[in-house]
């Protein structure tokens, strides 16, 4: 299964309304995280779980779904953090 693939099965816990995960991996071919095997992503997540949370809040939630992928799959993840009434 690719890094994408349990990042999406892994942001279930958050109940999205829907949500975009790009794979910007290949646009830092040569970075040193890229070297390394991690991963670089750009998330768009809209859950009512993110209501009544700051954006630190919200990104914290992100991170705990994500697990020990944050320690070796992914390098950097990009998150835009939304509630459905801010869209």
């Amino acid at each position: 299964m690719s890094t994408a693939d349990l990042i999406r099965e892994r942001l279930i816990a958050l109940e999205p309304e829907t949500f975009t995960l790009d794979d910007e991996s290949a646009q830092h071919k040569g970075h040193v995280g890229a070297a390394g095997g991690g991963g670089h992503f750009r998330l768009t997540i809209v859950s009512p779980r993110f209501r009544n949370l700051a954006t630190l809040a919200r990104h914290r939630l992100v991170y705990e779904a994500m697990g020990e992928l944050m320690q070796r799959d992914i390098h950097a993840l990009s998150i835009t953090a939304l509630t459905p009434e801010e869209l």
